[in-house]
């Protein structure tokens, strides 16, 4: 056994696979998520209480996930991970991307079998009876086309490409271009400069974040779309939205990184926790690639 078991030291000698004590982590956050999801259904069905339940629910979850992720870097940085455990990491993240190219797939589906499928059929001869008025054109702009032959959706004005989402098209663009600088700088050992150019990455998630907010207030009260206004206004806000919220996610992921490499953190030749996030990050990049060129664009 001692052939396959060498003793804990620096990343590369620890034991062969690393088996975690018992842990309250993954009940707790199971906690936390029954009272988010609890108070979330209870509170759009308007039982005030709910939103106390959801704001408790999202403390405990927060608190666990701060505790089991100083828990797991404590390990690392202890030198108790060894090669085992950097391939279940590199597995676990490949998965996780996986299941999020999945989520956006089902989106990416309902708006392409809106416009190909289920408007041509709604416009043919045979639903000429139900809605004689039906004009089967994409994108609609006023009530009778596909927001609404009744006309229960109020006209609203499509998102253009310009120049808000081209904007922020060329900002994340960029940041993949520094995230990419920052991961050879930290490779080269050149820690300082890898810190500098995750700063830069992290302030221009922020900077997409703050367009994708002015362009959503600029929709609902000068364009009057909304994710009421029909097919069109519930995949635009549905897409560019969970978009929006993954942006956030990887920008906190990117900025504790950054905290992180502050702190000493990673060598050249381990930093996984790094290269996860960059993963992220350029799924994101990619994302977005595709819904500029659907949602804005076609």
């Amino acid at each position: 056994m001692s052939a396959h078991m060498p003793a804990a030291g620096s990343p590369g000698t620890a034991p062969y696979y690393f088996i975690p004590a018992p842990s309250r982590h993954p009940v707790m956050a199971a906690v936390g998520l029954f009272f988010v999801i609890l108070g979330a259904g209870q509170w759009v069905n308007g039982h005030g209480w709910g939103a106390y339940s959801l704001a408790a629910g999202l403390l405990i979850w927060l608190t666990v996930l701060f505790q089991w992720f100083s828990q797991a870097i404590g390990e690392s940085e202890s030198g108790q991970y060894s090669d085992r455990i950097d391939v279940s990491y590199r597995w676990s993240m490949s998965w996780f991307i996986f299941s999020e190219v999945m989520f956006f797939a089902a989106f990416f589906g309902a708006l392409y079998w809106a416009r190909v499928h289920a408007l041509p059929s709604l416009g043919s001869i045979e639903n000429q009876l139900l809605w004689p008025d039906f004009k089967a054109v994409w994108p609609s702009t006023a009530a009778g086309m596909t927001a609404s032959p009744a006309g229960t959706v109020a006209p609203f004005t499509t998102m253009g490409p310009w120049p808000i989402p081209t904007i922020n098209t060329g900002i994340l663009l960029t940041s993949g271009v520094t995230l990419t600088i920052a991961h050879h700088a930290l490779i080269a050992g050149h820690r300082s400069k890898t810190v500098a150019w995750m700063c830069v990455t992290v302030l221009l998630g922020i900077l997409f974040l703050g367009f994708q907010v002015y362009e959503y207030h600029h929709a609902y009260t000068e364009l009057n779309l909304k994710l009421s206004s029909g097919i069109y206004g519930s995949t635009f806000f549905m897409l560019t939205g969970f978009h929006g919220f993954h942006v956030f996610v990887g920008m906190l992921m990117l900025l504790f990184i950054t905290i992180r490499l502050s702190k000493g953190h990673f060598t050249p030749q381990r930093h996984f926790g790094f290269e996860g996030a960059a993963w992220y990050w350029h799924f994101v990049d990619v994302v977005w690639l595709g819904l500029y060129l659907v949602v804005y664009w076609m």
